[in-house]
């Protein structure tokens, strides 16, 4: 009898296309406010996309756009898919003092459970911004009880990343119940290669993803952890003129062929909601604290 299929985990980082690292500095927190608002119909194109392919997904979701967007997030929750943390308004946590942390968590936590109608028990950090420069970040997680975080890109890159962490689930804070599940790297000639979706998914060729997903299933025998925005699935999205090229390609590149790449991936793999992949993983994650 062959083995049943790794579950991977399945996550949406919900934030509007003016939310994102690459117009930091173009746009300011001041303007979000004067924007057009696309992000509730994108979760709903997406909903329908993870309908189809019988999937359910974890969305690590802004409480600033949970404030906004209410019907979505019960939307979410009436679906079947987990509603999670990603912070207040997308600061990254390095920049933050631990004890603004902690505010944002509880801040970002209480308008999450009053709009979707559930407890909050995920966090991912905007930009994967928990690393070597403030594993401070994974004690007030777990002083604030919550039992997963998937903040950590353990790869080198100009935004973000935290090159000697583990590269799979680990148990950052000893004595605590919290596991990290590090977004997803492949391996090649020695080399970690980010393959957990978001820009490289969209702007590389798909046969790249299959190819690490497939070497971290079968080779590793470990599950992948994938994620895109909300906006990567808007090919209609305003164009940020005054942004510096470089962000514009980022942001921009085959936003018009993303949809159809997810639905091949989501053919292609198992997929399911990331708190049931940290309970599965909790058995065998690593203890390993920086």
């Amino acid at each position: 009898m062959s083995e049943p299929p790794i579950i991977n985990g399945l996550s949406v980082d919900v934030e509007d296309w003016f939310q994102v690292g690459a117009f930091e500095n173009t746009i300011t927190r001041a303007d979000w406010d004067s924007l057009e608002l696309r992000v509730g119909d994108n979760v709903a194109r997406i909903l329908d996309l993870f309908d189809a392919a019988g999937v359910k997904a974890t969305f690590f979701t802004l409480g600033w756009i949970a404030e906004r967007n209410r019907q979505a997030m019960q939307a979410i929750v009436a679906r079947g898919h987990e509603l999670a943390s990603h912070g207040y308004d997308h600061t990254r946590v390095f920049t933050l003092t631990p004890e603004q942390f902690a505010q944002d968590l509880a801040k970002s936590r209480a308008i999450l459970e009053d709009t979707g109608g559930v407890a909050i028990s995920g966090y991912r950090a905007p930009s994967f911004s928990i690393d070597a420069r403030n594993p401070w970040a994974h004690r007030v997680l777990a002083d604030h009880g919550y039992a997963y975080s998937s903040s950590v890109a353990p790869i080198v890159h100009d935004h973000y990343g935290w090159r000697d962490a583990p590269r799979f689930a680990f148990n950052p804070v000893p004595g605590s119940e919290l596991v990290e599940i590090p977004v997803t790297t492949a391996l090649f000639r020695g080399r970690r290669l980010a393959a957990g979706g978001g820009g490289f998914f969209r702007v590389l060729p798909y046969a790249f993803s299959r190819w690490a997903i497939r070497q971290v299933n079968g080779t590793e025998a470990r599950p992948a952890v994938f994620y895109f925005h909300p906006w990567e699935v808007d090919p209609g999205q305003p164009r940020v003129a005054g942004a510096p090229l470089k962000s514009r390609l980022r942001h921009y590149t085959n936003l018009g062929r993303m949809q159809g790449k997810l639905s091949e991936l989501l053919g292609d793999f198992s997929w399911g909601r990331m708190d049931e992949l940290a309970a599965r993983e909790a058995g065998r994650s690593l203890d390993w604290a920086a």
